[in-house]
């Protein structure tokens, strides 16, 4: 929960709450109330992921923390540690819905007794009851916020109902009281619909693991609570609790709901695997590696609820407007009560036209939709693997046209394999492969690597040569089976025979690296090596076209000759060879004077630097790699380019919805605000619009936690293991 103050950051400790129970956004001035707290810095509300976090000096407490929220009817608990299994109350048995009921009987009794009874004294105590009810969590929440000289939504609605009870229009100050509440409950169940998605990701964490102990048997402990080095035990079907190795059993891992993968991956002794996945068939003991709350399902949770904090420039333009649109509308509704009998009105008439202005006024639809769409797209694109770190970061995205991609472990594997085998002189090739794995079966180096998984995927037996011996720049060589093995670059080309140059240059010109193996100094063989492009990379390339993307390019340091072939065979037609780092970055610097908004897409190590020039920074491949799950805007969790051509369409869905949302909220408050000014709007009635408009706008936004917007453009449908998922049980 709490991050230590360093110089850096002068001392500051930031620690993190989430809300166990209770509704942030109806609670009061939250910020201001933790912000009295001694030794707060500062307090950032994270409405729309239900998140808190309080920078301190060191002083505050969770204990303290509860205290001072308590009034409010809120119970915050520790973001750093998987939630715990709830056991929330009925959603109709909570306190906010019952007395919304109660206070529903009450207007409607009234209403009746009223017009149908006409039994007028009885309405009007029914009514006084229906505000007494229905006004208990509007008014308690309007004098926290006024307590602070604030104003708020509620304290327009407040306002409204006590200028209705004075001017006896107590049947619609009863109104006022059911409608604004009843708007508000499906207002919060709407909103909460994006938080369910985060919810949805704290659930894949088992908030208990199955401790190992000496004696072989098992102990219940909370996953937080594990340390590294601790072994758990995972049975089939269940889900992992922490990061870690697999020490001993063997089965296979639906990684789906951590990095978007849609096939299930092995997992046997020494397979690293992540917290929140699905074990399947066998029972796995796991050694743990990470605390929880550096797992890689804690880091991205936290990602998602900080999401909100980096603001894209809608949501910056929704957060003014909030903050001067409540004073405003006071100021009018006060104007028309004050002026109005200058331009002819009655008092009675100006007041109520005021009280009008100020009840149409009571719509958080533009305050709240637009972060709630953010958190909506940041949520859906999580549980498809696709890791957006902000608003912002989303809003840019939506906006790029240029792409530039690294080469290395991102349009290829990264991984070297053996593409050619070439004997020469009579030589078989499988006598070629044997002694050129035995001389390399010592080294470390990429291309050993590949040869002796080509060796091994053939069936053949491999004793390392004793006496190998690396020259820097030109082989290996080594004695085996009484013969001087060499394997590297050639010293002198005319070595070759003609033909066997001339397959050199072929191999060389496919974008391959060329190995010579010689015998005794007698050439006998030559092997290509190449890193293969992705299975998905072409389609990738052909899709982001589709999609709108004008320029496509990749920049490498790699040789000429291997960038033309990778390009090639990637469709990219524009490509940049041989740069250095720092070239990289000017190259990305230079896309974006020419084309606009550049999006870079590498590993998130080697290619940091042009990732943080690049207007949106995007690593492969980010769920074992902890570097680029701090350096990328954006991190595709799982080797998976298609998942690219996905999050931008996504993007732009999510800024279309809020250009939608903006305009649609900003047309409400412009229509209803007329009709109020001119005296076409009665109290109840302009209430009930305006409620149902917010709730229109803040639904809108929810359509982007359908899965469809979110999946590549090929996806399949991911399997699902059919053994029901169980909590760990001790033995």
């Amino acid at each position: 929960m709490t991050s230590g103050g360093d110089a850096a950051t002068g001392g500051l400790v930031r620690d993190r709450y989430r809300v166990a129970r209770g509704c942030l956004d109806c609670a009061g001035d939250v910020a201001g109330l933790l912000g009295g707290l001694p030794g707060t810095r500062q307090v950032d509300v994270l409405g729309a992921t239900g998140v808190v976090v309080i920078g301190h000096d060191g002083r505050i407490t969770p204990e303290l923390v509860a205290r001072q929220v308590a009034p409010l009817g809120i119970e915050l608990s520790s973001a750093d540690e998987p939630a715990p299994v709830s056991h929330h109350r009925r959603w109709w048995r909570s306190p906010r819905l019952l007395l919304l009921t109660a206070a529903q009987v009450l207007l409607l009794s009234g209403l009746a007794a009223g017009h149908l009874a006409h039994r007028h004294g009885v309405a009007a105590g029914l009514y006084l009851a229906t505000v007494a009810v229905g006004g208990i969590f509007p008014v308690r929440s309007a004098w926290q916020v006024l307590a602070r000289r604030r104003l708020s939504i509620g304290t327009l609605l407040v306002a409204g109902t006590i200028g209705a009870l004075a001017l006896g229009d107590l049947a619609e100050a009863a109104m006022l009281v059911v409608v604004f509440s009843l708007g508000g409950v499906m207002e919060d169940y709407v909103a909460d619909r994006a938080r369910g998605s985060i919810r949805a990701l704290m659930s894949l964490s088992p908030p208990l693991a199955a401790r190992l102990l000496p004696d072989g048997a098992t102990a219940l402990v909370r996953v937080g609570d594990l340390e590294p080095g601790a072994l758990v035990l995972v049975r089939p079907g269940e889900r992992l609790p922490t990061d870690g190795q697999v020490t001993s059993g063997a089965s296979w891992i639906d990684q789906s709901p951590v990095t978007g993968e849609s096939i299930p991956a092995e997992a046997t002794a020494g397979s690293q695997v992540f917290g929140g996945t699905l074990n399947g068939p066998g029972a796995l003991t796991i050694e743990v590696t990470k605390p929880y709350r550096e797992t890689v399902l804690a880091r991205v949770i936290e990602q998602v609820e900080q999401a909100q904090a980096s603001r894209g420039s809608a949501q910056r333009f929704a957060d003014r407007f909030g903050a001067i649109y409540t004073p405003i509308m006071f100021a009018l509704a006060a104007l028309i009560a004050i002026g109005g009998p200058a331009a002819g009105l009655s008092l009675r008439e100006a007041v109520y036209r005021g009280l009008v202005v100020l009840v149409v006024s009571c719509s958080c639809a533009l305050v709240i939709s637009v972060p709630t769409a953010v958190i909506a797209a940041i949520s859906r694109a999580a549980r498809d693997g696709i890791l957006i770190k902000g608003g912002i970061h989303l809003e840019t995205l939506a906006k790029v046209r240029t792409v530039a991609f690294d080469k290395t472990g991102t349009l290829t594997a990264g991984q070297p394999r053996l593409t050619d085998l070439l004997p020469l002189n009579s030589h078989s090739p499988e006598t070629v492969l044997r002694l050129a794995a035995t001389v390399e079966a010592a080294s470390e180096h990429p291309l050993a690597a590949a040869i002796l998984t080509a060796a091994t995927q053939r069936g053949l037996t491999v004793a390392p040569a004793a006496d190998a011996q690396t020259t820097p720049g030109t082989g290996v060589h080594a004695t085996t089976g009484g013969h001087k093995v060499f394997i590297g670059r050639p010293a002198d080309p005319a070595i070759l025979s003609g033909p066997a140059r001339q397959q050199m240059g072929l191999l060389q010109n496919d974008g391959k690296t060329a190995v010579l193996v010689t015998i005794d100094g007698h050439p006998a063989g030559l092997l290509g090596i190449a890193d293969q492009l992705r299975p998905e990379a072409a389609a990738t390339v052909t899709a982001l076209g589709k999609i709108g993307i004008g320029r496509v390019t990749m920049l490498t340091g790699d040789n000429p000759a291997t960038a033309a072939a990778i390009a090639k065979a990637a469709g990219i037609g524009d490509w940049r060879a041989g740069l250095l780092p720092e070239q990289k970055t000017a190259a990305v610097a230079a896309l974006r004077g020419q084309a606009g908004p550049v999006a870079m897409v590498g590993d998130g190590i080697n290619d940091a630097p042009a990732l943080a020039t690049a207007d949106v920074g995007i690593a492969m491949g980010a769920a074992g790699t902890d570097v680029a799950l701090e350096t990328a805007d954006i991190a595709l969790m799982a080797d998976q380019l298609a998942k690219l051509p996905a999050a931008i369409t996504l993007a732009r869905k999510t800024a279309r919805i809020i250009r939608q949302n903006i305009a649609l909220s900003l047309a409400a408050i412009a229509a209803l605000g007329t009709a109020a000014v001119t005296g076409h709007m009665f109290l109840a009635a302009g209430l009930l619009l305006n409620e149902g408009s917010a709730l229109l706008i803040i639904t809108n936004g929810l359509r982007l936690l359908r899965p469809r917007h979110a999946t590549e453009p090929s996806s399949r449908k991911q399997p699902r293991p059919s053994r029901s998922e169980r909590q760990p049980a001790s033995s």
